[in-house]
């Protein structure tokens, strides 16, 4: 059994007693190279910000651009084999290695670029070093700030890192490659089949908010292109005749009970949020109310299906609009909810949206610039509508469907999590030394 050393730094606890602890100043050059501000305007790069990292996945996107048109803090030229880590919203924990490419790559100046002195380290060992999961908390550790954490790229390199020999270094490699391969295609295969369990989840719903249940039963041209064909016993109502807008505002104040709205969970408590993406004003009588059974649409993303039904009595943004019904377990509400969760009327607010433009991603997915819908349209806006109790009929079967497909995504994301906690903790067993190969 290898002799172990304790070296006095908690997050690593002990190594090999033949492994030293290095900084990494003495083992990689940092901000190497840059480019200069007389660089030749026609001068084409891929880019990498902060936000084309994702944190296990490494480079997500690039996007392609020339000098002339890139951001000023795209100035950091990158090699084959460097590692980059965001020295920025340090939370994100952005970290990656550049692979082999053609076109010229370019990352912001927000990421601190090493690159490996060969007779001291392995490119691929630096990268897992600076990927483990307890190096990373330890640069958010130092970070300096709370809603935009930062740290130097010379304090980084300060950091001290387990490094044993080359050729250790080099075993080590070898078994995080294929082993963390492995993972990652399981990983990849798991997510695939999420997916497409989405899609057949968001086809499902368009399928049967517009056509019904009974696939025998006559269809009518609706007049409306984006419709098509509809039962041909349905309705198309304007939106302003099928639900009350509800105008009511938290004055005097009612309740304190915030309540937040996003595309995967519907209305939540503000309260249980992870995350500050949407901040409220400490003066809650500024906001409107939201009953329970309520519809509640996003105006600025609802174009993205950031709509819900509330379970809950609050307050919620002015940016927010509020719906309701009379009808028993407000079953039309409920119905409506469907309805804009659907690809087809996304697509139809899509068009409506008005303001900064929106990324059309593919796949039905879209870039969120806050595009507005606004009232008008939004009541004008015809849909289609059978009678209360087919409404009912239909929001039952969407609801058993859905926790169906939801408990199936729920288990292949379990999958996910398992398997990328288990590869964060081999990472930082093998390049601590604590687990031999």
């Amino acid at each position: 059994m290898k002799k172990m050393k304790y070296i006095g730094v908690p997050w690593i606890g002990e190594i090999p007693s033949d492994w030293k602890m290095i900084a990494i100043k003495y083992l990689a050059y940092y901000n190497s190279d840059t480019l200069e501000e007389t660089t030749d305007e026609t001068f084409e790069f891929d880019y990498i910000d902060i936000g084309s990292v994702v944190n296990g996945q490494g480079i997500t996107q690039l996007q392609h651009m020339n000098f002339a048109s890139a951001p000023s803090r795209a100035r950091r030229i990158v090699q084959k084999g460097d590692v980059i880590l965001s020295t920025v919203r340090t939370y994100l924990k952005a970290v990656a290695t550049i692979e082999e490419f053609v076109t010229p790559q370019i990352v912001s100046t927000g990421f601190i670029v090493l690159r490996a002195k060969e007779q001291a380290i392995l490119a691929r060992f630096l990268y897992f070093a600076i990927l483990s999961e307890n190096f990373i908390s330890e640069v958010e550790a130092h970070s300096v700030g709370i809603s935009y954490p930062a740290i130097n790229a010379s304090s980084i390199v300060t950091f001290k890192i387990p490094t044993p020999s080359l050729s250790i270094q080099s075993k080590i490699v070898s078994y995080l490659d294929a082993k963390c391969g492995k993972i990652d295609s399981i990983i990849t295969r798991e997510k695939a089949i999420i997916k497409k369990l989405k899609e057949y989840k968001l086809s499902m719903i368009t399928e049967t908010v517009t056509t019904g249940l009974n696939p025998n039963t006559p269809m009518k041209d609706s007049g409306i292109e984006w419709i098509g064909k509809i039962p041909g016993h349905w309705k198309l109502v304007p939106f302003k005749h099928i639900l009350r807008e509800r105008t009511e505002k938290n004055v005097p104040v009612q309740t304190d009970e915030r309540l937040s709205l996003s595309i995967d969970k519907g209305v939540t408590l503000y309260s249980e949020k992870t995350t500050n993406l949407d901040r409220f004003k400490d003066d809650v009588s500024q906001y409107k109310l939201a009953h329970i059974g309520d519809l509640v649409l996003n105006s600025m993303n609802m174009i993205v299906g950031a709509v819900g039904i509330s379970n809950y009595f609050g307050c919620v943004s002015p940016a927010y609009y509020t719906y309701y019904d009379n009808e028993e377990n407000h079953v039309t509400a409920r119905f409506c909810d469907y309805l804009f969760r659907s690809k087809t009327i996304k697509k139809v607010l899509f068009s409506l949206g008005k303001g900064i433009m929106a990324i059309d991603r593919g796949d039905d997915k879209i870039n969120t610039c806050r595009l507005k819908v606004s009232r008008d349209d939004l009541r004008s806006l015809k849909l289609p509508l059978p009678d209360t109790c087919e409404q009912a009929t239909i929001i039952d079967f969407l609801d058993k469907k859905n926790v169906e497909i939801n408990s199936a995504i729920a288990k292949k994301q379990s999958i996910i999590d398992k398997l990328t906690e288990y590869k964060k903790s081999l990472i930082y067993e093998v390049v601590t030394g604590k687990k031999e190969v």
